[in-house]
């Protein structure tokens, strides 16, 4: 991908407007209109400025990312986790950075409703090998709640559509446990990547 497409998506991406991604990389309009149509290619500390504003690593801005595949944008989350020895499964939208080899995501709501305890919103990182396989952390970022563990997640497709794996922690009810994770660029993709591992695989072990 050209490095004016990179710009022009990325900034669509994150709701910037021309104006906004100028004086965020402190550059004139007319030069982001310039970089976006392909007529100028930025110098290197304006790209690396460009890059900054933009969330992405100066490869990626040059349409040349390590991985051959971008993961970041939005995406949906689902966890088979348990309450009180009730299991329930939480899906929540999260947003994902991809910079090189690592990719940052935050969940950007909750994943249960406040009759189901709510969950909590939580930020991590991603290592991400071979263009298939991530493993990471996460922890929570709300007050009281102390939750945090580990994620491994294994892409079902090469493009990076959906992903399944597990998740280990500890859960709400203040001991070490376990489940199945997915996520999908689409809400039902990732609800029926986990109706499908609980189906194939069972439930996971607390």
């Amino acid at each position: 991908m050209e490095m004016s497409e990179v710009i022009r998506r990325r900034r669509t991406d994150l709701g910037l407007s021309q104006s906004a991604l100028a004086r965020a990389a402190g550059v004139d309009t007319r030069q982001i209109r310039r970089y976006e149509a392909g007529e100028q290619q930025p110098l290197l500390s304006v790209a690396i400025a460009i890059a900054d504003a933009l969330g992405v690593s100066v490869t990626e801005l040059a349409g040349r990312a390590p991985s051959g595949v971008s993961l970041t944008g939005d995406w949906w989350a689902s966890w088979q986790t348990s309450r009180d020895g009730i299991e329930r499964i939480a899906t929540q939208p999260v947003y994902m950075r991809h910079e090189g080899e690592i990719v940052h995501v935050a969940a950007t709501e909750h994943g249960l409703s406040p009759e189901e305890g709510g969950g909590y919103l939580w930020t991590g990182e991603f290592r991400f090998w071979d263009n298939q396989v991530l493993t990471g952390w996460y922890a929570a970022n709300e007050g009281a709640v102390r939750s945090k563990g580990t994620m491994y997640f294994f892409m079902k497709h090469a493009h990076g559509l959906s992903m399944i794996g597990r998740w280990v922690g500890l859960g709400a009810d203040d001991q070490v446990m376990t489940g199945w994770a997915t996520m999908g660029k689409a809400r039902e993709d990732s609800e029926q990547a986990m109706d499908e591992l609980i189906a194939e695989r069972g439930t996971a072990a607390p």
